[in-house]
């Protein structure tokens, strides 16, 4: 059996829609909102790899390695204002984020 768009087309609205219901679930836990985001990009970044691949150019790959350094930005300060949250309320909860202001 071979591997087809279809096949990553179809994973990639998987790991997609977990992302979605991950944010829609659970608004309140920052962990889980920020791994949800990553999910979505992981998989916006499955559809343009296979379809680079499937057109036969390497622009979609190219992308990919911004979007990657852009993710790992985001990850990066998002993980410190979690930090910071925790540090200051000892919570990590969405609702508490508006205490940060100063």
């Amino acid at each position: 059996m071979e591997i087809t768009l279809a096949h990553y087309l179809v994973l990639a609205s998987i790991l997609f829609a977990t992302g979605v219901v991950g944010i829609f679930l659970n608004r309140k836990n920052l962990i889980v909102l920020l791994m949800s985001i990553e999910l979505m990009l992981l998989a916006v970044n499955l559809n343009f790899v296979a379809f680079s691949h499937y057109l036969g150019d390497l622009e979609g790959q190219v992308f990919v390695f911004f979007i990657l350094t852009v993710a790992a930005a985001e990850a990066a300060i998002g993980l410190a204002i979690l930090v910071t949250l925790f540090r200051k309320l000892d919570s990590i909860q969405a609702e508490d984020l508006g205490e940060l202001k100063g």
